[in-house]
């Protein structure tokens, strides 16, 4: 049994003045793997403190200090890459080889992407040639709290620290008590680079504890949260007494809009998408629009590729989806599928129940409905799991119509050879990201939604823009700079 109920407070690992013992449950064996402690108000009022006193320092470091600290954690957090992802393998289910490719290598792109940025940004210049004695300073909002969800840890952790840090932020990390391990070797890390005490703490904790009370604290200038749409909306009412900045990035129910004349790999790309960590991504693309002529066979093609999906223990190696993260979410998923079949959806691959082998754990078919209609309620609620929903549609205005009806708007994504018509579709869909043909977004670019799926952006320069005020100065003295 792991056991790790310290904090990280002031560059120092500290017992709880006010914790609680919490397990962490393998999902794999719903065996408890780890004990943590929760924090109570004075972890989270010791944490805060730490940060505001070295915010002045912090903010008066040059960037290229700050930047050079983020190399160096970077280096690191590649010495540390196998223990990051066999800690998010054992306390959140993605399987080992997932583990270490996607989990810690979507934060290590997002580090080095940080880098980049922050050494090509506009940190002070001027406002432009017609105002030579105008400057436009862009510096640190303050004391961010940052809170951090389950699914993707090292994704979350690194694209909020990342841009937080180069922007001479200081920060509370309160990572998911579900997948907490890998956020405390996160800990390690900073600590391990040399930045300055106060700068980065952490504090373990549930929402209803140091969530809220990081939420509503008055030394506290910004919240930076990644979770459900239910908990965006408490963070938000929390966070409004004291007027503090607020980044949400939330829920999704993306449509993939399948066209006749989409390539031969798009059935089978959107569908193992929509697997991928277990259908647990908010930028999964849960519903699969496909147009009337081609609907039967891609039904079919979806049943197919879906059922070959193989189901084991993320311990296990090889190409495999692990188990959802926890019971609560377990049992959400079967829920969601019982109504599904109810609504009347046609059910082609998967259901209810465990896959075949596996009395233990947190496994879920991978599950396709065809004959779905958009206001079922697997069309409309994220299910976060791995179920795949398959609607019809006759003409590209339709397609558009139902792919907008809904009050998430993270990512949609198109499939067709005519070029034409994905520029047309990509300036109508209502997502803050639109992917077609299979093709990643590039390095740096923005990621976040619009609607209920949140606002504001991460990722690159504009996840750096996120984490800093502007302001405006005249009367500035060029010859002296």
């Amino acid at each position: 049994m792991i056991e790790k109920r310290k904090f990280y407070i002031d560059g120092a690992w500290v017992d709880p003045r006010d914790g609680r013992d919490h397990a962490v449950i393998d999902p794999s064996t719903e065996e408890p793997c780890a004990v943590i402690s929760l924090g109570g108000q004075a972890d989270t009022d010791a944490a805060v403190a730490a940060a505001r006193a070295a915010l002045p320092g912090w903010m008066a470091t040059p960037v290229a200090e700050r930047i050079k600290l983020l190399e160096r954690l970077t280096e690191l957090y590649a010495d540390r890459a196998e223990d990051l992802a066999q800690a998010m393998s054992l306390e959140m289910g993605a399987p080992i080889d997932m583990s270490r490719s996607s989990q810690v290598g979507a934060g290590s792109w997002h580090l080095k992407n940080f880098l980049k940025a922050a050494k090509d940004f506009p940190w002070e210049g001027p406002l432009g040639p017609h105002a030579p004695n105008d400057r436009i300073i862009h510096e640190a909002v303050g004391v961010c709290a940052m809170i951090t969800p389950w699914n993707w840890p090292m994704n979350q952790i690194t694209l909020k620290f990342g841009a937080a840090a180069v922007a001479g932020n200081t920060m509370v990390l309160k990572p998911s008590e579900e997948s907490p391990l890998n956020a405390l070797i996160f800990a390690e890390i900073v600590d391990a680079a040399g930045f300055p005490p106060g700068v980065f703490n952490l504090v373990n904790g549930d929402g209803p504890g140091v969530g809220s009370q990081l939420s509503s604290h008055p030394d506290v200038d910004m919240v930076s949260f990644t979770g459900s749409t239910r908990a965006g909306r408490l963070i938000s009412i929390a966070a409004a007494d004291t007027l503090k900045r607020v980044h949400l990035e939330l829920g999704g129910k993306g449509a993939n809009l399948v066209f006749a004349d989409a390539d031969e790999k798009a059935v089978k790309r959107g569908v193992l998408h929509m697997m991928q960590n277990t259908g647990q991504s908010c930028n999964a693309p849960s519903r699969m629009l496909v147009e009337a002529p081609i609907y039967d066979r891609v039904v079919e093609e979806a049943a197919a590729v879906a059922a070959k999906v193989a189901v084991g223990p993320a311990s296990a190696e090889g190409r495999h989806i692990g188990p959802v993260v926890n019971a609560t979410q377990w049992q959400k998923i079967q829920d969601l599928i019982q109504k599904g079949i109810d609504e009347g959806a046609r059910l082609v691959t998967g259901g209810t129940g465990r896959p075949d082998g596996l009395n233990k754990g947190f496994f879920v078919r991978p599950t396709v409905f065809a004959d779905v209609t958009n206001d079922m309620t697997i069309a409309r609620e994220e299910i976060f799991g791995p179920v795949l929903s398959i609607l019809r549609f006759e003409t590209e205005d339709e397609a558009v119509r139902i792919a907008n009806d809904t009050p998430y708007g993270l990512t949609n994504y198109v499939q067709s050879a005519d070029g034409a018509r994905r520029n047309r579709l990509a300036r109508v869909l209502r997502s803050g990201m639109v992917e077609m043909n299979g093709q990643d977004r590039g390095a740096g670019s923005p990621f976040g939604g619009m609607k209920m799926s949140g606002n504001g952006r991460e990722g690159g320069s504009w996840g750096i823009h996120d984490f800093v005020e502007v302001k405006a100065v005249s009367g500035w003295d060029p010859e002296k700079s």
